[in-house]
């Protein structure tokens, strides 16, 4: 026979395992993150020395820039796919080079790695290394949100430009969804210098 007084004892335990569980789910998504730059920053070091090697045995995607704003800085993977965007940023395929003709386009996750997108304001500078050494540095114009089942970006012709995006909005707890914050941003001189702008950004 059951003894009915044990009863609220077993559910609140289960209650707070199913809790730890919860919990523990929310938090390997970032903990993934920060652990995936480690060793994206061991292979990109190795890159930048001429000895490329995938950041983890058995990784399909390749280190191909490293990604500096708002004094962070992110190895940034290549290809765009799902499994790329849950350790870094990655550049989209189909899209140039940064620094090259047209429209590069990296994204994120807005949980982890662009969790400050929103914060960058127009007329600062983000900075991006290529595997090749090369630096570029590009100036915030606009910020915008776009339906991703209507709104393609033209990643061909033009001047140099760079695209940073995430889902929107940045703060939802729900994931997904077809909106996405887009940072667009025109390549400057390399000699131009750091500056802050401290306007709070007019897409918040």
């Amino acid at each position: 026979m059951v003894k009915w007084q044990f009863v609220p004892v077993a559910v609140a335990g289960l209650c707070l395992v199913l809790g730890l569980v919860l919990l523990a789910q929310g938090l390997w998504i970032p903990i993934k993150a920060q652990l995936a730059q480690i060793l994206l920053a061991r292979a990109w070091a190795q890159t930048l020395q001429g000895h490329a090697a995938p950041p983890w045995p058995g990784a399909d995607t390749t280190a191909v820039a490293e990604l500096s704003f708002a004094d962070k800085s992110f190895v940034v993977l290549s290809g765009g796919s799902g499994q790329a965007l849950a350790f870094a940023p990655s550049h989209l395929s189909g899209t140039p080079q940064p620094g090259a003709a047209g429209l590069s386009v990296i994204a994120g996750h807005r949980d982890t790695h662009f969790s400050s997108l929103g914060r960058l304001a127009p007329g600062q500078i983000v900075s991006l290394r290529r595997a090749d050494g090369s630096r570029h540095h590009f100036r915030i114009t606009e910020g915008r949100i776009m339906d991703a089942r209507t709104a393609r970006l033209n990643a061909r012709g033009g001047p140099p430009r760079l695209a940073l995006v995430t889902c929107w909005p940045l703060d939802s707890p729900v994931p997904g969804g077809p909106l996405r914050f887009v940072l667009f941003a025109n390549l400057i001189p390399i000699s131009y210098q750091w500056r802050t702008n401290n306007k709070p950004p007019p897409y918040q």
